[in-house]
């Protein structure tokens, strides 16, 4: 079976075509990313919002390549950026840009002083982060921003499927409903009673889905349910349900859960540092080029320095550059500073460091609350393949061997081989 995943990420769109043949491993035929590049530009700095048509029109073009390369191709699966919406009309038809899991209207205080997260946590006992999308509902519904002719919201990977489809009203997978908050994992259905306390009426919500379903055809192949994919996080397999600070159950396949914490910054801790080295380099040369090899460099130079040294002499840095789940006011640190390791490669490899180290906390509130070990730990994403220094940072503070996910671009990966489940 011949089957594709596209994946709508936040800052690329990804494309797999894979193939699978009895019992053997699946093969990728072919591999495509392109930039998403749909930011539209705004007067609110709180504000991170896409267009999602054209986001629509680019995944339908890379779609539409690999089925003209590729006839032999049965079904379609999808995937792509969790908690961000857009609204639709009774027709089925965006009417609205896509509010990306990004923006930060529910940490705005408001007339009361406090955040709509904060109210939230206040009158539901529900814990929800700015970005999800029924925070971004709720808000804009106080605020009168909803397109008069909107009926409902789903993620742009649901949106992208409807559009394929021709589907007039959104089937949401639990994995994707769970990441507009308001959600009970355990039922796999919306906390209506607690929605109705922020006046969101049950109108407003899709339907929802557990086990990955046909949506219709698209050039005579079957379009399956979206599933939610995202970056910079840590997931646990667990057959039992737990949530803590920071720490979520998203519903996975089978019944099981993904008990998972995600990292605000993630890679783009990295690429803020290649992104300093480089501008200070244009502005002492004139030159500009991207300077990821040099990183790479530099982080082995400073994993041979920074080994060894006493704690109250080791460089810290806490990538928390944007903020946490739980603490979105919380910002990025440097400590511990001295003239022996105020250097390049100090910073490069400290920084990698610190995003392992956001990670491995996480990890950590699962193992205590769960009394789970680790038995097999796979990393995914170029942040990892791209960068063995990581890789090696991540072995030593997990105590665990880390095995590289066998194929790449692994979110449409998941994607295509979801779609192959649809029958089981």
């Amino acid at each position: 079976m011949q089957t594709v995943g596209i994946d709508i990420g936040t800052t690329t769109i990804s494309g797999v075509v894979l193939e699978k043949n009895g019992t053997q491993k699946p093969r990728i035929l072919k591999a495509k990313t392109i930039e998403n590049g749909s930011f539209l530009t705004t007067t609110k700095d709180w504000e991170r919002i896409q267009d999602a048509e054209k986001i629509v029109k680019k995944s339908r073009q890379m779609l539409d390549d690999f089925l003209d390369e590729y006839p032999e191709v049965e079904k379609i699966g999808l995937t792509g950026q969790m908690h961000g919406i857009v609204y639709i009309d009774k027709e089925g038809t965006c009417v609205s840009p896509l509010y990306t899991w990004q923006d930060a209207r529910g940490s705005l205080c408001e007339e009361n002083n406090g955040s709509l997260t904060e109210e939230i946590q206040q009158t539901c006992n529900v814990q929800v982060a700015s970005g999800y999308g029924i925070v971004t509902h709720i808000y804009n519904l106080r605020h009168h921003l909803i397109p008069d002719t909107a009926v409902s919201f789903c993620t742009i990977m649901d949106y992208f499927g409807m559009q394929l489809t021709g589907r007039k009203k959104a089937m949401v997978h639990a994995s994707n409903g769970a990441s507009f908050g308001f959600f009970n994992v355990q039922k796999n259905a919306f906390m209506t009673e607690e929605l109705y306390k922020m006046g969101v009426e049950e109108q407003w919500l899709p339907q929802v889905c557990t086990r990955i379903e046909a949506l219709g055809s698209y050039r005579e192949r079957i379009v399956t349910t979206a599933i939610g994919g995202t970056g910079g996080q840590i997931s646990v397999l667990s057959d039992q349900y737990f949530t803590a600070e920071g720490i979520e159950a998203r519903p996975f396949l089978h019944g099981t859960y993904l008990l998972a914490g995600a990292s605000l910054c993630g890679g783009k801790a990295y690429a803020l540092l290649e992104k300093f080295f480089r501008e200070f380099v244009k502005e002492a040369t004139g030159q500009e080029k991207p300077l990821y090899k040099t990183l790479e460099k530099l982080a082995g130079d400073g994993k041979a320095s920074c080994t060894g040294r006493e704690n109250r002499k080791k460089l810290q840095i806490e990538t928390t550059f944007d903020g946490t789940r739980v603490h979105p006011e919380q910002t990025g640190s440097i400590t511990n500073l001295s003239t022996d390791n105020f250097t390049p490669a100090a910073f490069v490899y400290r920084t990698l460091e610190g995003m392992s180290r956001e990670l491995y906390q996480m990890y950590q509130t699962i193992q205590n609350g769960t009394g789970m070990q680790i038995k097999r730990m796979i990393g995914s994403g170029n942040g990892l393949r791209k960068n063995p220094v990581l890789c090696e940072i991540v072995e030593e503070m997990f105590g665990a061997k880390l095995a590289l996910a066998e194929c790449e671009e692994e979110a449409a990966t998941g994607a295509a081989l979801s779609s192959m489940q649809q029958d089981e």
